[in-house]
């Protein structure tokens, strides 16, 4: 199983987390937060990075009119709030808790600086990391404007193969055992979850694919 948050098998939150540093543990703690508590919001100091230790994160922005508009949603061993490497002072999006117990482990950037010093291939990753990051949202972006929605969960299907999925040997059909609810994938493709359920349900007849909560399989090459 392959994910775009794991460069050459390396896992960049056991990597990064200060616990792991005798010279950073001993003035370090995690962070728990519950459902629906906020980590940071818009306008907020962006002075630390953070990675998921455990539960879930959304990360999102509202727009002029309210409206939330959702750009991922993060699960245990990913790293978020990575822009304040790269030097930006403001958040210019918020993170906030979906699960009831959330633990995060906060970095400050100038501890960060200095364990990518320390190690100059993990600043490379990084670096990568962050690139890959940008691109897939701004992807993202892209299809809630101009594509429709049985594209835009299409497209996320793809998303899932490259970070979740495999193939299995007898079928041949590609397994995807991810992290999401489904109220969370229709968050992510802008839909509700009534509409996600009848668009599942039209590929489970049309053969394309068959799921359960935790579980899809991809029966048929998706364009």
């Amino acid at each position: 199983m392959k994910s775009i948050w794991y460069f050459d098998d390396v896992n960049l939150f056991k990597i990064l987390c200060p616990h792991k540093y005798p010279a950073y543990k001993k003035d370090h703690a995690l962070n728990v937060y519950a459902k629906k508590d906020y980590i940071y919001f818009e306008q907020d100091s962006a002075n630390k990075i953070y990675l998921i230790d455990k539960g879930k994160v959304k990360i999102g922005y509202y727009t002029e009119n309210g409206e939330e508009i959702v750009k991922a949603i993060l699960t245990k061993g990913e790293i978020f709030g990575e822009k304040a490497i790269l030097g930006i002072d403001k958040r210019n999006e918020f993170a906030q808790s979906i699960d009831n117990t959330t633990s995060i482990c906060p970095v400050s950037k100038e501890t960060m600086y200095a364990l990518m010093r320390e190690n100059v291939s993990v600043s490379f990753k990084i670096y990568k990391f962050i690139g890959l990051r940008i691109k897939r949202l701004e992807r993202r972006l892209q299809l809630l404007l101009y594509k429709d929605t049985r594209t835009r969960l299409l497209e996320f299907f793809n998303e899932l193969c490259e970070d979740y999925g495999y193939v299995c040997e007898e079928s041949g059909a590609h397994i995807i055992k991810h992290p999401y609810t489904q109220k969370d994938i229709a968050t992510l493709i802008g839909t509700s979850r009534p509409t996600l359920n009848t668009l599942m349900n039209e590929l489970k007849q049309e053969n394309v694919i068959d799921f359960n909560r935790k579980e899809i399989k991809i029966l048929k090459k998706i364009a």
